[in-house]
Formats: C-alpha cells, structure tokens, sequence
C-alpha cells in the first residue's frame, strides 16, 4: 500500500477537511487538520512505566540499539526506547569519550517528550557515575537542539585539547510517545556513522551482558554531583543571535510577528529574544504539555509537532493575516515552518530557496568561495539559485551530518534538507553551529520581510517565474528489515529503460556527486524532473521522492514509474 505524501507536494492541496484524494486515490486521515480527539491522547504513566519495566531482548533485532540519521528513537511501549538502551547507549558515549581523549564538559539538553525526562535521569546517572563533567541549562528545563551545537562551539573555540560535545535527548517532531537520543561529538553537529556504528556496537553488547559494565548512581546524588554544573545556555546562544540575524532590522522594520513552539524546547526562548531586542513578536501557544493535545492531527491520523505540514500546523496557518510573517519550529527547534502573509505556509523547498537567494546577495562579508549545500532529495530549485548566483552547488546524502565538515571549515555558506532542516554562517562567515537550526531560519523569514519589503513567499514566485513551478512529491510504504536492506542496495542495473516518464534519463545516482558518499539508494534525473528511492533510516518505510517542472501529471507518471522498479526490486527481479 502506498501511503499519502507526508507533506510538500501540492497533490491534494485544499484545505484538509475537503480530504482531496492524493495522487494514488489514497486520502488523508478524517482526522487530519483537527485537534484530536482524547482517546489518540497518550497515557504519560503508562508510557513512563513502561520506560522502567519493559526490558529489551537484544537477540530481537527492533528491541537493539540502532542509531539512524538523528540517533536512537522509539517507544517504550514497543521496547524499544527504555531504560536499558539509555543507560547502555551513554556508558557507550562515556567509553567513546575515554578512546578518543575527550575530556572536556559534556552539554546535555532534552526535549519535551514525555520520554525525554526519564531518559535524562537514566544518562545523568551514568554519566556522574563515569565522572563526566555535565553542563545542564541554569535557565530553562528545556534546550533546544541548536542550543546544544551553538554551545559545544563556543566552548570549542580557540581550544585544541580538552573538548567538550554533547548529548541531545530528543525525537524531534515524531509523535508523543516517542523518544529520541543522539550524541553531537566536538564538531558540534550530528555524529557520523563511524561513531554511530561504534557506539550502537558497544551499547548492544552491554545490553547482551545484561548491563555488566555500566557504571551508574542514584539520581538525587548525580545531580548534586561536583561534576554536574549549571550554565546560561539560553542568554548565551540568545545574545549571539546578532551575529547571525540582523536584529536591527527588523526591529526598525516594526514587523508583527507570531511563532508557535509547538510545545517544544524552545518555549522559554522566544520572549527573550523579543525582550532583548525590542521585537513585536507574540508567542501564540506557550503551552507545554507531553500529550501535545493542543496540536492538529497529521495526515496520517497521528499527532506530529511537523512544523513543515500543513495539517500539523493548522493553528498558525489560520492566524497568518494577523502578522506581517509567522514562524514555529518542531520539539527540538531544529526544524523550521514559515507562514507568510503572501502564501500561508510555505514548503520547505520553496523556503530554502528563497533564502538561498537571500543570503548568498546579503551577506556581502561571506567569501565568495562559500558553496550551497543540499540533499539530494531537495529540490532542483535549489540547483537553479545556485547557478543563478554562480555559487557552487554541495549535494550530499540524507542527514545533516554530511553538511558538518565544510560548516566547521567554511567550504559552506548554508547546509538546508527537504524535511526543512538548515543552517547558516554568521554574519562575518564564520561557524555558527553545526547542526540544523530552526530558530535563525524562523527569524531569517523576518530578516527577509523587513530588508526586502516581501515576504518569502513572494521572492520564491519570483523563482518561479524565472525558473518554472516544480510539482515535489513524497510518498511512504511500509518495508520489512530485509526490504530495507534491498533498497539501500539498488544499484544502475535496477533501471533498464533509457527513459523516465517520456523524459531521456541523463544521470543515475548510487553516490552523491558533493562528496561521493552511499546514498543508500538510487536516484535517476532527467532534464524536466528526477525521483529517488532509498529506506528510512529510523522508522520501518521506504521513500520515493520526486519532482518535475513540467507540472503534477508529469510528477505523477514519475512516482509511478518509480514505484514500479521498487515494487520489482523486493519481488527479487529486475527491471
């Protein structure tokens, strides 16, 4: 069964209660766009007990650790995200740390999931336990993701021994009953799977030994320990956002602007900024709440904090004639959503591009050697910008690790993905962090708004205008472990024909051309359009992306045609 495109492409794109059929006759949810109703609503107990009594069984494959694009995640119901692989995955973190000499502070946020705690609890004591110096935040119970990389560099800084990284305890913008854990080492963005692969080996065996080897301590006393410390993380990153954003101007611009936390870690974050620099910013929803209630249902019928979906964000969406521009960012704030006057909310692609245009003409003091980084599942959009500014284009495989590198050794001006995760330099050229930031893209939307006198949804019709209307979709299929590993596979003798969707195929792709890594999957282009087919790395799908400039029936015959040489690549044959 194909499964509805998540969010991005225009198929069905009236208002969810119209329930447009999508490209493949499948519709959304009866759910999707409205507030849920309480029986969808988690039960915390239930969740958090199962956290403490459900035991993994690590000769069960989906019960082990395994790290995908954005670290470890999973519920406590389904065991797969409990106690046991917390406190196997940090001792793990802590023998990674002694191995490679980092002795420096550990910076440790979480999130707002209802796991988030006691998966918190659960590391703290292993890492007081295995002395570790901890830095927790003096302000806010919560720290957002971008908080933690913005950190860990500012401390890095200047330093070549005795280097601090950090643990990020989150699962994003998933659904309530999920928890998320992954570690950022010095280079202060997403491990890359070297480490990933290192550190799951080690926590599977310490699972398989039945915790023999973990050190750990009650967690009053590993709270109170003289190596858990307090630190400003929020006034820290909050104060060095006039390094990166033009605060002034938009300031002056006297932009009215709404942002939405979505219930997530950046919810004592936002009335700072606005405090600090003299903004006219409402924070519509202050709300904190693990059952996330306040949200609207996703397409699929599950509550998502998606701050790129247009169900998931129905509240803002409707209040965006109230505000010159409007933003909100996922659990962890490292993703962004934008609600401009002009459009409503605007898909990530359309975004990325217009602030692509944006930066690269503004920021007159970034060398003109910076490249544009993408994914390889972004849009084509992003490739046209690139050459209209005569930058060069760094496309890369799924996961904002791939972008960490040229971020730290500034090869990279801007590192953005489809699922409307990015980050930028500072104002001067230099790093600002290494891992997806959803605050400063929020906050670009009103730098763009104020210096351009349009928002930016009008700068991406311009785009179109000049470059063609892409039509981008996304669909989802359920794919066994063995499936999975099929397509991360594929290889060019999957596809025979010479063409695509009536189109001459004129690349086919098993490596991305930036940095010639696996994509772990395939992606075939043509002039007018391209799709890509390739596993989920953290949940149990697969994914076909696509794209055409020659409209949505073009599109279609490509996601179809595509879906046809996945469905005989798990039968076992080829095209």
């Amino acid at each position: 069964m194909i499964l509805p495109p998540k969010k991005k492409s225009k198929i069905g794109s009236k208002e969810p209660e119209n329930r447009q059929k999508n490209l493949y006759g499948t519709l959304p949810s009866p759910l999707a766009g409205k507030p849920p109703p309480s029986s969808m609503l988690i039960d915390v107990d239930q969740l958090v007990k199962a956290y403490y009594t459900n035991v993994p069984d690590p000769a069960i494959s989906i019960q082990r650790v395994a790290f995908g694009t954005s670290g470890h995640r999973g519920s406590s119901l389904d065991i797969r995200f409990n106690e046991h692989h917390i406190l196997a995955i940090t001792q793990a973190i802590c023998s990674y740390r002694s191995l490679k000499g980092i002795d420096g502070p550990l910076f440790l946020g979480i999130d707002t999931h209802a796991l988030s705690e006691p998966a918190f609890q659960s590391a703290l004591e292993v890492l007081a336990a295995s002395g570790v110096t901890v830095m927790l935040s003096a302000e806010s119970p919560y720290t957002p993701t971008p908080v933690i990389s913005h950190a860990i560099l500012t401390y890095n800084r200047g330093r070549k021994n005795h280097l601090a990284d950090g643990i990020v305890i989150t699962p994003s913008h998933n659904p309530p009953d999920q928890g998320g854990f992954k570690y950022n080492p010095p280079t202060g963005g997403p491990a890359g799977q070297e480490i990933t692969n290192w550190i799951q080996t080690q926590a599977n065996d310490l699972m398989a030994k039945k915790l023999a080897g973990v050190k750990r301590m009650p967690f009053e006393k590993a709270l109170h320990a003289s190596t858990t410390k307090k630190l400003g993380f929020r006034s820290a990153y909050v104060q060095d956002l006039r390094n990166v954003i033009d605060m002034e101007a938009i300031r002056e611009a006297k932009l009215h602007m709404g942002v939405d936390p979505l219930g997530g870690a950046g919810v004592h974050y936002w009335q700072p900024i606005a405090e600090l620099y003299g903004l006219d910013l409402t924070v519509v929803n202050s709300t904190v709440d693990p059952t996330f209630r306040f949200m609207t249902v996703d397409w699929d019928g599950k509550i998502r904090m998606d701050p790129s979906s247009k169900y998931a964000m129905q509240g803002l969406i409707r209040l965006k004639d109230r505000f010159d521009v409007a933003f909100a960012c996922d659990t962890d704030h490292d993703r962004h959503g934008i609600v401009a006057k002009s459009c409503g909310l605007l898909p990530p692609n359309h975004y990325l591009s217009a602030a692509i245009l944006y930066l690269f003409r503004d920021r007159t003091n970034w060398p003109k050697s910076l490249a544009v980084g993408k994914t390889l599942v972004s849009s084509q959009m992003i490739d046209r910008v690139t050459k209209k500014l005569g930058r060069k284009l760094y496309e890369v495989p799924v996961g904002f690790k791939w972008f960490v590198s040229g971020l730290l050794d500034g090869t990279l001006g801007f590192g953005g993905e489809e699922s409307a995760g990015a980050t930028f330099l500072r104002l001067d050229g230099s790093v600002w962090t290494t891992d997806k930031d959803g605050i400063i893209l929020a906050l670009l939307s009103a730098e763009i708004t104020a210096k351009m006198g349009k928002d930016p949804g009008e700068i991406y019709q311009e785009l179109v205008v000049e470059f063609g209307k892409p039509a981008y979709g996304l669909v989802e299929a359920p794919a066994t472990e063995e499936q999975k590993q099929k397509l991360q596979n594929l290889s060019p003798d999957n596809v025979s024909s010479k063409k695509l969707a009536g189109d001459e195929i004129v690349s086919i792709m098993t490596r991305a051309p930036g940095n010639n890594a696996p994509i772990g999957g395939l992606k075939v282009s043509t002039k007018n359009g391209w799709f890509a087919a390739r596993p989920s790395g953290t949940e149990d799908i697969y994914k076909i992306y696509g794209e055409s400039f020659l409209g949505e029936d073009h599109l279609a015959c490509i996601l179809q045609e595509a879906q046809a040489m996945v469905t005989n690549v798990l039968k076992g044959s080829l095209e």
